[in-house]
């Protein structure tokens, strides 16, 4: 997919719907101090490990915060992910954005919760919950992309190119991918992988 941005503009938010700016007081020891926050949903991530592949699922996406801080910046590689708004469990959440984005069907008994982390903590501080499956091509359901108007590209990283997509500055990716790199590596061989 040939990513071509066009008229990027940056204009004020009033209302809006997934992140709400706000502005914080307080005291600390003593002194007042004021903090311009956002107010956001928390986030599933998973991981997931293709087994015939011996690679990782990611997804890639225009991203335009990235985009706005760096224009060299056309995609991000990121974890299948998704936001916690709606009243379903994080488990079912994770499942849901399984299929959408990727076009897997995994069963929720497969899915395994890894940790949680919070997030922007200097902006949003969110919470993402961080979950594992392991997928393979009789669980292909569709070609995923994501829903209404995403546009996600799928991308198989093969394990043994992961140290250099995380060093590769070039390429911009999220912490909890790195970390989720982090914990595969140091768990595989309890995973019996």
């Amino acid at each position: 997919m040939i990513n071509v941005i066009k008229n990027f503009k940056i204009s004020e938010l009033s209302n809006t719907k997934f992140i709400h700016p706000v502005k914080v007081t307080f005291n600390q020891n003593g002194k007042d101090k004021t903090w311009e926050a956002v107010r956001s949903h928390n986030s599933v991530a998973i991981l997931l490990y293709h087994e015939e592949k011996n690679a990782f699922l990611l997804v890639k996406q225009f991203r335009a915060p990235v985009y706005l801080n760096d224009s060299s910046k056309m995609y991000t590689y990121e974890l299948c992910a998704g936001l916690v708004d709606k009243d379903k469990s994080l488990l079912e959440i994770a499942k849901e954005e399984i299929d959408e984005e990727c076009g897997y069907a995994v069963d929720i008994n497969k899915i395994q919760k890894v940790t949680s982390f919070f997030t922007n903590v200097g902006i949003s501080g969110g919470c993402q919950h961080l979950f594992f499956a392991k997928i393979n091509e009789s669980m292909k359901i569709h070609d995923g992309g994501g829903i209404n108007d995403e546009q996600i590209e799928l991308h198989f990283l093969p394990i043994e190119k992961c140290d250099e997509l995380i060093f590769d500055e070039s390429k911009a990716k999220t912490p909890g991918l790195m970390f989720s790199f982090y914990w595969f590596f140091k768990n595989q061989k309890e995973m019996g992988l």
